[in-house]
């Protein structure tokens, strides 16, 4: 399978025109502030230079992408800097949410299996309580008994909500938050990281 369909995921890749008169080595020289922090190694070969980062630092401002290429190459107007940079933490972002769809629908499946045996112990719990306040009768208020209201259960407890625990609710909403966070993530890192190379690129 050819990886190019889908690496988009957590590739970002996209091009600049470099300022005119602006030689490749001038450009490598601009962007070097960016590239020269703790954690980060790169390799300089010809036109192109490749980066790698090891744990960087939260003020490294290309800190969610492990490694990228830049790249001078000659376009129809000029020279033009293409990129491509890969993040493992869009990646992750990504596969999230399917994670937690995949736990929604095996709380589903373990809700389905246990839902036979729950039944049975909750008809046979709610048998024994009905036998045990047979005899025990709360007194109901007569303003409430005037009005219609419904009488209290006779044990005067809350309604058991165990079967709640099956509920896949939580795991959808995380996949939601998770599937918001990758396309939010992935929308802004793509257009951050052109604006910052273009900053340095231009000297402004």
């Amino acid at each position: 399978m050819n990886l190019r369909f889908i690496d988009w995921i957590w590739h970002v890749r996209g091009s600049l025109d470099l300022p005119a008169g602006q030689t490749g080595d001038e450009a490598f020289a601009k962007l070097q502030p960016l590239l020269r922090q703790p954690g980060t190694s790169q390799q300089r070969a010809a036109d192109a230079l490749r980066f790698n980062k090891v744990d960087p630092a939260a003020q490294d401002k290309l800190a969610v992408f492990e490694n990228g290429v830049l790249q001078v190459e000659q376009g129809s107007t000029g020279l033009v800097l293409r990129y491509h940079l890969i993040s493992r933490a869009l990646l992750l972002c990504f596969l999230a949410p399917l994670l937690f769809l995949a736990f929604a629908q095996l709380t589903i499946a373990v809700g389905h299996w246990q839902k036979p045996a729950a039944e049975a112990a909750e008809k046979a719990k709610a048998e024994k309580k009905k036998d045990a306040s047979k005899d025990r009768v709360l007194p109901m208020n007569p303003i409430d008994k005037a009005l219609g209201a419904p009488a209290p259960d006779k044990d005067g407890k809350k309604p058991d909500r165990k079967g709640d625990r099956y509920s896949p609710t939580s795991a959808y909403v995380f996949a939601s938050f998770f599937a918001v966070l990758y396309v939010i993530g992935r929308i802004l890192e793509a257009k951050l990281v052109k604006a910052r190379l273009r900053k340095q690129l231009v000297g402004e």
